[in-house]
């Protein structure tokens, strides 16, 4: 039976505590929000987009990559379980992280009169990522791939 037991442990693997499951998923954010600012920044400054615009497409890019990343590195469990809920999850965690982050951003772009002031505009960005990146977290962490 031991033996058993210690080539379970070998095949599956080991499951990160929430503090090293916190960590990965801020470094690859941190990568991730690179890509979204990138993004917002070249459609806002070069191609002239609106604001609302170039933020709705940012977001997707750098959300994306973030789900796609934390799925195999962060959240190891995502490929197990019912996979149809699991889609279900996701779809809800970025329709509610869409609105809460790209929303922040144009509340704050406007009550600020930020359009035009470069740091401004990036200010209104951080919030809203940072603001839209810990609820993603709590929602991916026990909605999506809860053990």
């Amino acid at each position: 039976m031991a033996v058993a037991e210690a080539q379970t442990d070998q095949t599956e693997p080991k499951r990160l505590g929430v503090v090293n499951q916190l960590i990965r998923f801020v470094v690859i954010g941190g990568g991730c929000a690179i890509i979204d600012f990138g993004t917002y920044s070249l459609m806002l400054g070069v191609l002239g987009w609106p604001v609302w615009l170039s933020r709705g497409i940012s977001f997707v890019l750098g959300t994306s990559a973030s789900y796609l990343i934390n799925r195999k590195l962060t959240f190891q469990g995502a490929n197990t379980g019912n996979t149809k809920a699991k889609a279900g999850g996701f779809a809800l965690v970025y329709i509610v992280t869409f609105f809460v982050n790209w929303g922040t951003n144009q509340l704050l772009v406007t009550m600020t009169g930020a359009e035009g002031t470069p740091w401004l505009v990036t200010l209104c960005w951080i919030i809203g990522q940072g603001l839209g990146t810990l609820i993603n977290f709590v929602m991916l962490k026990w909605v999506v791939f809860r053990e």
